[in-house]
């Protein structure tokens, strides 16, 4: 059964002329994303892309031993697939859904023609992809210069920033395999975090007691990301 579709649901959606909008309507999908669902995998070709609501999709670099980390995170500020209306129908990046939730799907040719015939949806989606590229660089710099405790805020807080509320629900095993280290690592940076009072963590289940000092704990890279996003993207009511 379709479900009716809130424009206002996804910010970047939200960001689209009404013209774009009306023609849209009739093609987008109301769907329910599981927590560990693959969207899609390295090197298959992507049938849909997908605006997050309340659902946080992780884009995964794969090796060929089978071990991933996380370069980017997406939420309800944007879209995942950028690659499609990029030239290339695959991407060697996984999209794993790291917090189950909504999403509004459509269709893989319905966006690429719209790329090619509307002005307006090409430079939001180019505007918006640059931001998505300036996140990816950081999280490059910031997993090879930073400590495990500052990655560990970073990543809280860009999360954070794509859910209403304080709460995530994420196992450490998970966060391990998003953030390419041992679980062990995790579990020690996460026992800091809530001895200094910043975070309660129970059976997969965080809870950010004090953002401000994830901030304070946070390296540069999380301001660098959200602060390219606003340059970028100022008609989004995000963040």
């Amino acid at each position: 059964m379709h479900r009716a579709v809130d424009k206002s649901s996804n910010h970047l959606l939200a960001a689209l002329p009404t013209q774009e909008w009306q023609r849209w309507q009739s093609q987008l999908d109301l769907v329910d994303l599981n927590l560990g669902q693959v969207l899609y995998e390295s090197g298959c070709k992507m049938s849909y892309v997908y605006f997050p609501i309340d659902a946080i999709v992780s884009l995964l670099t794969v090796l060929e031993d089978g071990d991933s980390a996380e370069i980017a995170v997406v939420g309800n500020e944007g879209i995942v697939g950028v690659s499609l209306f990029m030239g290339g129908e695959t991407t060697p990046s996984r999209a794993v859904v790291q917090s189950a939730g909504r999403c509004i799907r459509l269709s893989a040719h319905v966006l690429k023609t719209e790329f090619n015939v509307s002005p307006a949806v090409m430079h939001l989606l180019l505007r918006y992809t640059q931001a998505l590229i300036t996140q990816m660089t950081q999280t490059a710099a910031c997993n090879r210069h930073h400590s495990l405790d500052e990655q560990l805020c970073r990543w809280l807080l860009l999360s954070l920033d794509r859910l209403h509320g304080t709460h995530l629900v994420m196992t450490q095993e998970l966060i391990a395999n998003m953030l390419g280290v041992r679980r062990e690592g995790v579990t020690e940076a996460a026992g800091r975090l809530q001895r200094a009072g910043l975070i309660s963590y129970s059976r997969g289940k965080i809870n950010v007691l004090n953002r401000a000092g994830l901030e304070e704990r946070s390296c540069e890279c999380y301001a660098v990301v959200k602060k390219e996003y606003d340059r970028l993207l100022p008609d989004l009511v995000a963040f």
